[in-house]
This record gives structure tokens, C-alpha cells and sequence, in this order.
């Protein structure tokens, strides 16, 4: 299964730059074709302004040219032509009335040279440096012996071509852009989903770990109990049923952080008893519970209780929670001999409570993951640290229910940085 979504990846990927190569082909020749189709209307537009303007001058000469054939035209028009005979706003609206009927609506300026390139009609906006880029065309017959050439200077022909195609590109763009995001949306879904199903084969390979644990020791000490020698004994009944006692309540807690975990998942349904809190003395009543396994780690807590300040509004319980499973991760993470520095501070009218270790520390994907419910960092095989994934995942959800908020600063191999912020009491506050 590892291998199908790198290569369903690798085939939409393929299938959507085939698209849009295919896409950014057709536009382009798209433009060609249309360039094309301007450069005919252009001839087609230089044939019609010759014959409008040769008409114009026959005209000029008192002569009707329906009237006249074309060898008659022709002679004429070789030994008398000049467009000295047109005004210059004639001339204009040849060339206006040629566009038009091959439906070119571009502004341009023009300029009739003679058989020596001298300028002899130009517009108002003409000027030499437009010659490179005009389109022109002979005004006069070839056997004329005083020929004259029309230039005509188009302005923004490129501009003209993209708003003919404008709504074309546009579509095109629109549905390749809604394309990508849907081939997006599907890859990210399908990691998304990918990640579920790891997260959820851990969830379950840490539960029955977790269960089968208290289940095997429950069975040994009632094995015991159904022992001759331990029948008798008093003494050895009581060790034996405590055992199976605490066991039984550990698979309960473990059961309960379960249901508390679905029962977050709606912060409508938490019901927080919120009173003002001497937070140090909470912080101090939690050291102290956690003192034995500190020191069945070798190590040591530091606490730096230096906030002038430490009343704040939270629920007890869930504060104290709080503070219990930052402190319980820094010592399941950590490396020996543990040390853990735990201060605070007031910051921006908020108690700042630092807990820092020199733990396992944890890579860039792993912080960024770290208050996922059910995630936990993969260490192979390897149950030596316990738990269901829940533990941070709790602790963000209540400080952000009680009006905080936490970060987690880590690096790899050299431990764990977590501030707590939580908002000081009004009382505290204004004193």
C-alpha cells in the first residue's frame, strides 16, 4: 500500500503538467492561427484602401468609375495618379472605411511616399521611426512611372491580437487553474487520509499494548492466588488483590483518557469550574506527586517560581492536569540524568510558565505534529514510552478553552521547550 500513493501522486502530477502543456500548446497556437488571420485581414484591408484611393482620385478627375473598364483604369491611373490630388482626411477615411470592412478597429497613422521616399501625405502623429513596423502598400499600377507607396503604422497590434482572444485565454486559464486545485485537493485528501490510517494503526498497536500489560499481570496475580503456598497467606492474598487492584484502575484510567478524549472533541460539553488559582502552589502540589519518578530517573526539577504575579481564573482540576502531563512528557522523553527547569514569568498580562528538559527533543515534522490527538513520534518497535497519544492534545485543547495558549520550541537531541500562557486574574491584575 506504501508504494500505490507515490505513484497515484506521480500519475496525477504527470497527468496535470500533460495538461497544462497541452493547455499553454493550444493557447499558443491559438495565437499564431489568430495572427495569422490579422495578417490576412491586413492584405485584404491594403487591397481595398489601393482601390478605394484609386477610385477617390478618379473621381477627382470628374470621371465615374463604374463607368470606366479596366484598361482604361489601368491607363489612367499609370500616367496621372498622385494622391497629391486627395486631402489628407480623404485619404484617412479610405483607410478608415478599408479596416472597417474587414473589421479592424485599430488606431494608425499613415504616410505616402513617392519614387524618391519623400514624404508627400502624412497624418498628424506620424513620424520616421514607424516605418520599420508599418505594412504598406503601391497606391499606383506597376507600369506607373511616378510610383507612390502607402505605409500605414497599426498601434498595438499585439494589444489587439490577446483582446480578440481575451475570453478564450481567459476560460482557458479559469478551468485549468479549477484542474489543479481538484488534483490538489485529491492529493492532499489522500495524504490526509494516509495519515489517519498511521495514526490510527498506532492509536490501536498503543492500546493493546497498553491493555494487554495490565490484562497479563491481573492474570499472573490471580494465578497466584489460586496457589496452595498463597491460600493460606494472609499476607500474600492482600499483596496479590492489590496488585490486580491497582491494575484494574490503571486500565480504568486508560479507559477514561479515552472517553475524555472523545468527549474534547466538543468544547461545548466541557463544564469548567473556573476560580481564581494561586498558580505556584498548584505548580509546587504537582512537583511534589511527581517527585518519586524524578528520581527513579536520576534527575532533578528546578523550580524558578519568580512571577510577581500568579492568580489567574482556571479550572483546578484541568489546570493541574495541565501541568502534571508537561512535566510527566519531560520525564517519559527524557535522557539521564534528567533535569528539568520549570519558571515563570509575567508577560503582556499573562502568566508565562516555561517548562523546559533535556529530553529526546524532537525534528521540525514532529513539533509541528506534536498536539495532534493520537500522534506520537515513531521510535520503531519500541514501547518504552507509554501512552496513547493524548497527552498534548489535552493540554492544548483545555489552555485554549481557559483563554490561553501554548508553543513548543524543540530540538532534536537536546530536549523540549513548552510555554504555557495563561491570563492573570482581574484581582491579581489591578493589585
Amino acid at each position: 500500500m506504501k508504494k500505490v500513493y507515490p505513484l497515484i501522486i506521480f500519475l496525477i502530477t504527470f497527468s496535470v503538467l500533460g495538461i497544462l502543456y497541452i493547455q499553454m500548446s493550444w493557447i499558443k497556437n491559438a495565437l499564431v492561427i489568430k495572427q495569422d488571420e490579422i495578417v490576412s485581414d491586413l492584405e485584404k484591408t491594403l487591397d481595398d484602401v489601393t482601390r478605394i484611393t484609386q477610385n477617390s482620385f478618379i473621381n477627382s478627375e470628374g470621371f465615374n468609375p463604374n463607368q470606366l473598364n479596366e484598361y482604361h483604369k489601368e491607363i489612367m491611373l499609370a500616367s496621372k495618379f498622385t494622391s497629391q490630388a486627395i486631402s489628407v482626411e480623404e485619404l484617412r477615411m479610405n483607410i478608415v472605411q478599408a479596416m472597417k470592412n474587414q473589421g479592424i478597429k485599430q488606431p494608425f497613422e499613415f504616410c505616402v511616399t513617392n519614387i524618391f521616399n519623400a514624404p508627400i501625405r502624412v497624418s498628424q502623429g506620424f513620424t520616421p521611426d514607424m516605418l520599420s513596423q508599418c505594412i504598406y502598400t503601391r497606391l499606383t499600377p506597376a507600369a506607373s512611372a511616378q510610383p507612390e507607396t502607402l505605409f500605414i503604422y497599426i498601434k498595438d497590434t499585439k494589444n489587439y491580437i490577446m483582446r480578440q482572444m481575451a475570453s478564450m485565454i481567459i476560460a482557458s486559464i479559469l478551468f485549468t487553474i479549477i484542474i489543479i486545485s481538484a488534483f490538489a485537493l485529491t492529493i492532499r485528501t489522500m495524504l490526509r487520509q494516509k495519515n489517519i490510517s498511521e495514526i490510527k494503526s498506532d492509536f490501536i498497536n498503543n492500546m493493546t499494548h497498553e491493555l494487554k500489560t495490565p490484562l497479563a499481570t491481573i492474570s499472573l496475580a490471580v494465578d497466584a492466588l489460586n496457589n496452595e503456598k498463597v491460600i493460606h497467606d494472609t499476607e500474600k492474598i492482600r499483596y496479590y488483590s492489590g496488585m490486580i487492584k491497582e491494575e484494574n484502575k490503571r486500565m480504568h484510567r486508560q479507559v477514561e483518557t479515552i472517553l475524555q478524549a472523545a468527549k474534547l472533541e466538543k468544547q461545548e460539553d466541557l463544564n469548567l469550574n473556573i476560580i481564581t488559582l494561586n498558580a505556584h502552589d498548584t505548580i509546587n502540589k504537582v512537583a511534589r506527586n511527581l517527585s518519586l519518578q524524578i528520581q527513579e530517573k536520576n534527575g532533578q526539577l528546578i523550580l524558578d517560581l519568580a512571577a510577581t504575579k500568579h492568580l489567574i481564573d482556571v479550572d483546578e482540576v484541568h489546570f493541574s492536569n495541565i501541568i502534571f502531563n508537561l512535566l510527566d512528557n519531560a520525564i517519559k522523553y527524557s535522557k539521564e540524568p534528567l533535569i528539568i527547569h520549570l519558571s515563570t514569568s509575567v508577560n503582556n498580562g499573562m502568566l508565562a510558565i516555561k517548562i523546559q528538559d533535556n529530553g529526546i527533543g524532537m525534528n521540525r515534522e514532529t513539533a509541528s505534529r506534536a498536539f495532534e490527538k493520537f500522534y506520537r513520534a515513531h521510535t520503531g518497535n519500541l514501547h518504552n514510552v507509554k501512552g496513547f497519544g493524548l497527552g498534548l492534545s489535552y493540554v492544548k485543547t483545555m489552555v485554549e478553552a481557559q483563554n490561553g495558549y501554548i508553543k513548543l520550541e524543540s530540538i532534536l537531541g537536546k530536549g523540549s521547550t513548552f510555554t504555557l500562557n495563561m491570563p492573570l486574574s482581574r484581582t491579581d491584575t489591578q493589585a
